[in-house]
């Protein structure tokens, strides 16, 4: 073989050492990009993802943002991100909302946030936890014989809250739930903040969950995750109101999630970001007045879960009119387009306004 011909086949040898070396460099830089997203962190839009050289330059920035309904089958039922290592147990805490109690802390970790009317037409929080749990969370308030039904989709949960009334109590002994009330898991709560009681007491989700070993795991529930359905209307914010309560919702494109005010307040947290939900949910609901009263006399409601009724669902800044379905206790929530056609969310938090029809 002649001198000339040996720096030839040199020269291509290296240039396709190189070649290999790249794209072995661009395949493991793809792999990164398209692992799990951070479930604190809102899906990437269209103009945020590098794009891949297949990808068709008139994408939907809409169908960039949402991940594909293939993609959320082995995530969270719960807030249809990918699921990260073995299946986390179900907490269930129920949250004071009232002015004095806020801002609250540990909200903005809750993989659901159910708000539900309590007497005098205020409002309270019962925030499911799974995916991700706050070291602590508060302010820690009763419990209301609805929660009962609304918990029997869950499985089994741990439920945590600071006590009830004699008949919700009696109840609750023979609910499916694993009660970790002050009662049964006194060491994980304590008492913090310069608030006065009973709007300062906190409790540690570790110590909660160690009271629960065998408490269920996610779920079907009834949600759906996926691409963004055809229809609905643009909508920049949205307010939901209860007697004595109203909530105000306003859609950041920035964030691609809603951001929360509560009786005119921007909604803060004492343990960092506030809750951003990424779908809102408001089912209107039968609220009736029970055979029950508080400590000062006044009726308690009772939400109706079970059965069905009309919906509105925002998310990625639109509205859409649906309906909700739940036949019975132990089944989930199902929810519907005004099309018949499953309601798909956005994958993240997911708040449930249990309004008033």
């Amino acid at each position: 073989m002649n001198r000339t011909l040996r720096i030839v086949l040199a020269a291509t040898v290296g240039i396709l050492v190189v070649t290999a070396g790249v794209v072995a460099l661009g395949a493991g830089r793809d792999h990164f990009w398209t692992a799990d997203p951070s479930p604190t962190t809102a899906p990437p839009t269209a103009a945020s993802r590098t794009p891949s050289p297949t990808a068709s330059p008139t994408a939907s920035p809409t169908a960039s943002a949402t991940p594909k309904p293939s993609a959320v089958r082995g995530g969270s039922p719960f807030t249809g991100l990918p699921a990260r290592g073995p299946a986390k147990r179900v907490l269930a805490v129920k949250i004071d909302n009232v002015p004095a109690a806020r801002p609250a802390a540990g909200l903005a970790r809750a993989d659901i946030i159910y708000v539900e009317q309590v007497e005098g037409g205020l409002s309270r929080i019962l925030a499911v936890f799974s995916s991700r749990t706050p070291t602590a969370l508060g302010p820690v308030r009763s419990a209301r014989e609805s929660d009962i039904e609304l918990l029997r989709q869950f499985g089994r949960p741990a439920f945590a809250y600071s006590g009830a009334n004699s008949t919700v109590l009696s109840k609750l002994t023979k609910a499916p739930v694993y009660d970790v009330s002050p009662a049964h898991a006194g060491s994980a709560y304590f008492r913090g903040g310069a608030r006065p009681a009973p709007h300062n007491l906190y409790a540690r989700t570790g110590r909660l969950l160690a009271r629960a070993p065998k408490a269920s795991t996610p779920r079907d529930i009834g949600f759906r995750f996926g691409a963004q359905p055809a229809g609905g209307r643009a909508v920049t914010s949205q307010q939901v109101r209860f007697p004595s309560f109203r909530a105000d919702f306003r859609w950041s494109a920035k964030e691609h999630r809603w951001r929360v005010s509560m009786d005119g307040t921007p909604m803060r947290a004492t343990d960092g970001a506030p809750p951003t939900p990424a779908t809102v949910v408001v089912q209107y609901s039968r609220i009736r007045r029970s055979a029950l009263k508080d400590s000062a006399g006044n009726y308690t409601p009772y939400t109706e879960t079970v059965g069905s009724g009309r919906a509105l669902v925002l998310r990625n800044g639109r509205a859409y009119d649906a309906r909700w379905s739940r036949p019975r206790a132990a089944g989930g929530t199902k929810f519907t387009t005004s099309a018949g056609r499953p309601m798909t969310f956005a994958p993240g938090q997911t708040w449930v306004m249990l309004a008033p029809r």
